[in-house]
């Protein structure tokens, strides 16, 4: 897209909280786009709704609500034909900025169209255990998706076919050990809460065994190991995660009086 040309008739929905360090970035990478529409949680405590706004966007202060539910609310303030959902660790590259512009200023049939990430930890890209291509939809015509409403995990449920872009969006998941390690905590309560609405029961061992298999799942099978040291934080981390998920589920379940040793995801 050249310097200078009018602006993509797209609306990008941003959720964030607490992301004055990686939003500037992500939204450097969508000035193309018409429309920025961003959702900041009530709780941030940083200069995330003052940098969004320095950057023209629109901001909606929300409280809380599940990732499925806070993202789809961002989803329903857009105008444009065309919307692009963004995480504020993640931002378009260049080539990206290009296929899109191609795709919205002539588009194929397609409803909406699943997006490769290069996800980064530790310094380097990191291409098993499921971390590449890691396809996500992403962007889609206006009205044709919702995001499911999952506390975590969501995903967007789309109405038509669905096409798949060549060039990927960056991705950095984690600052460091400790916002990874912090995360892990958000990721298995919320992972936890949304099984015990379900109905789910779990066991001690079954947060073992799940954890345990996750961990062989990842490294060995899905190879983890080649990704060298970075590999081998991750294989854990997902693992504990995991484990965390169905021990926490398991404590719901006693506190509730409907502690089981089986459970079915």
């Amino acid at each position: 897209m050249a310097l200078g040309s009018p602006k993509l008739p797209l609306s990008v929905a941003i959720i964030t909280k607490n992301e004055e360090e990686r939003l500037p970035d992500c939204l450097a990478s969508v000035a193309f786009a018409d429309e920025v529409v961003v959702v900041v949680d009530a709780e941030s405590e940083d200069r995330t709704v003052e940098i969004a706004k320095e950057f023209g966007a629109k901001v909606f202060v929300e409280p809380w609500r599940g990732f499925g539910v806070q993202k789809q609310f961002a989803i329903d303030q857009c105008k444009n034909s065309w919307v692009l959902v963004l995480d504020a660790d993640e931002r378009l590259s260049k080539e990206s900025v290009e296929e899109l512009h191609d795709i919205i200023s002539d588009p194929v049939i397609c409803e909406a169209y699943s997006i490769p990430r290069k996800n980064y930890f530790f310094g380097r890209w990191i291409r098993h255990a499921g971390w590449w291509p890691d396809r996500t939809i992403r962007l889609f015509r206006n009205g044709k998706a919702r995001m499911s409403p999952q506390l975590v995990h969501e995903s967007l449920q789309v109405g038509g076919r669905v096409c798949e872009l060549r060039h990927p969006l960056i991705h950095f998941p984690f600052r460091n050990l400790r916002h990874m390690m912090r995360k892990m905590d958000e990721y298995s309560t919320a992972g936890a809460e949304g099984l015990f609405a379900a109905g789910k029961t779990a066991s001690i061992y079954k947060a073992v065994s799940r954890a345990l298999w996750a961990l062989f799942y990842n490294y060995i099978f899905r190879g983890g190991f080649l990704d060298g040291g970075a590999g081998v934080i991750i294989a854990i981390s997902d693992a504990t995660n995991i484990f965390f998920k169905y021990a926490k589920l398991a404590e719901l379940n006693k506190q509730t009086g409907k502690f089981k040793v089986d459970c079915e995801e």
